[in-house]
Formats: C-alpha cells, sequence, structure tokens
C-alpha cells in the first residue's frame, strides 16, 4: 500500500499551494473554487495517511514486492455480502436525499431516515436472523 499512500499524500501536498494560487487569483472574493481545492487537499491527505498506517500495520501485499509471485495472491480476500439489500436501500436513500437538496429540504429528512435505517440495517445484518453468528 506504500504506493498508493504516498501517491495520495502528494496529490493532498499539491492541491494545497494550488488551492492558494487559485484563492490569488481569483482575489479571494469566489469561495467555492478554492475551499473546494482545499477540501480536495484534505480528503487526499486523509486517504494517504489511512493507506499510509494500514500499510504499515498489515505489512507489505504481494502487489507490493517486486519477487512475488501470483499464487501469493489467491485466497480470501475479504468477507461480502452477496445477498445483502441494504446497499440498495442506502443507494435509494442518498438518490433522496440529493434530490432533497434540488427539490426541497423536507425530501432531504426523509432521505437522511432512510439512511440511517439502511446503515443500521447493513452493520447489524449479520448479528440476527438466518446469517446471525
Amino acid at each position: 500500500m506504500k504506493v498508493e499512500a504516498w501517491f495520495f499524500l502528494l496529490m493532498g501536498f499539491f492541491f494545497i499551494p494550488v488551492a492558494t494560487v487559485y484563492g490569488f487569483m481569483v482575489d479571494w472574493h469566489e469561495h467555492v473554487g478554492y475551499l473546494a481545492i482545499y477540501l480536495v487537499a484534505g480528503l487526499c491527505l486523509m486517504i494517504g495517511a489511512y493507506l499510509y498506517y494500514t500499510g504499515n500495520r498489515v505489512g507489505p501485499r504481494p502487489e507490493d514486492r517486486v519477487d512475488a509471485e501470483v499464487h501469493e495472491g489467491s485466497g480470501e480476500q475479504g468477507h461480502f455480502s452477496p445477498w445483502s439489500w441494504w446497499p440498495l436501500v442506502l443507494g435509494m436513500s442518498c438518490a433522496l436525499g440529493f434530490l432533497g437538496l434540488a427539490v426541497g429540504w423536507w425530501v432531504l429528512f426523509f432521505g437522511a431516515g432512510l439512511a440511517v435505517i439502511a446503515l443500521i440495517g447493513w452493520v447489524y445484518e449479520y448479528s440476527r436472523g438466518d446469517h446471525a453468528h
């Protein structure tokens, strides 16, 4: 994960002076542009820091080593929920929330409520019912 971490960290440090130069070019009057670029820099730095610390904790993956072979990357890659409907409900609630931003704030509240229900359902999916662990 070192390549990904350094990529995001360098992008974050690249966007900070870009946002500053952009702010000077518009005399700090166009607030959306430079604030958005600062936020992109912050997001890149957060992702890069997460990947850096996770890479140090987990250790090198086969993809990170030059001498790795194909069979080292085989096996279980993680736990996925193939029959889960909660991601669809969460996506629909996000769409409803964005529709609320365009149509009216009252629709946004319905989307937020449905998103909370979908997140709770997705998190506790394997804690009850047929798939309880």
